[in-house]
Order: C-alpha cells, then sequence, then structure tokens
C-alpha cells in the first residue's frame, strides 16, 4: 500500500499572507465575487504544490457566487471542479479548515446533482487558526 505525503504548508510572504487573509475573510463573509478576486491575485503568482489548493478555493467561491445568482448548473460543474482539486490536501491547509470546506461544497455539490434544493445552511466560514505559513 503506497502512501502519498500531503503537499507541504505554502511558504508566503507578507503580501501573500495578507492576500489570503483578505480572501478568507471575504469567504465567510459570503463576499464570494471578492473572494475570488482576492485569491485570484495570489494564486495567479504561486508556483509549486500549494497552487491547486488556492485555485480549488477560488473554484468553491466561484461556486457560492453562481448558486446565488440562480446558476445551479455552473455551481455544480465549480463544485465537482473544487473538490477534485482541494481532496489532496489535509484537514487543515495553510491555516485553512479544508476539511469542513470540502464536506460543505460536497453537501451543495451533490444536492445538486440529485436536483435537489441546496442545503439550507450557509457554506463555513473559513477563517484561519494559524500561520499560512505552516508555522504552528
Amino acid at each position: 500500500m503506497s502512501h502519498v505525503a500531503p503537499p507541504p504548508e505554502p511558504a508566503l510572504d507578507d503580501e501573500e499572507r495578507a492576500l489570503l487573509a483578505k480572501g478568507v475573510d471575504e469567504f465567510s463573509r459570503r463576499l464570494f465575487f471578492e473572494c475570488h478576486d482576492t485569491l485570484e491575485e495570489l494564486w495567479s503568482g504561486l508556483r509549486g504544490p500549494s497552487r491547486d489548493f488556492f485555485q480549488g478555493l477560488i473554484q468553491a467561491a466561484v461556486g457560492f457566487y453562481h448558486l446565488g445568482n440562480g446558476n445551479r448548473e455552473g455551481a455544480r460543474r465549480l463544485f465537482d471542479r473544487a473538490l477534485a482539486r482541494l481532496e489532496r490536501y489535509p484537514p487543515r491547509y495553510a491555516g485553512v479548515d479544508a476539511l469542513a470546506l470540502r464536506a460543505s461544497v460536497a453537501r451543495f455539490r451533490d444536492a445538486l446533482a440529485a436536483g435537489d434544493e441546496p442545503p439550507a445552511e450557509e457554506p463555513p466560514p473559513i477563517g484561519l487558526s494559524r500561520s499560512p505559513r505552516g508555522d504552528a
């Protein structure tokens, strides 16, 4: 049985950490369009294994934005893409509760795929619980 190590924590500089904190705050306040813009600014400068994580966050935010505008199919597609990108990351990555985010996105995606109404719950706040550098 092979075990694949999770991607290393990203080494973010001060500007990147500030963008991550701003994007996380916007996501948690349901400002999904703004979150997309902020995290895309961060993502565009990143290289390496953390890049997919941030792209998954962006896709989740855009999915919730589409859902809020009544575009259920667009939301479902973006939730699929976000989950595919986020699945290889540990439960907490870059200070983000990736486990809760994946579980919430999956519930919304599954409901939309079944043709059901989306869950009444709000997407979880994804506040930073520790340094996005990976420092404990």
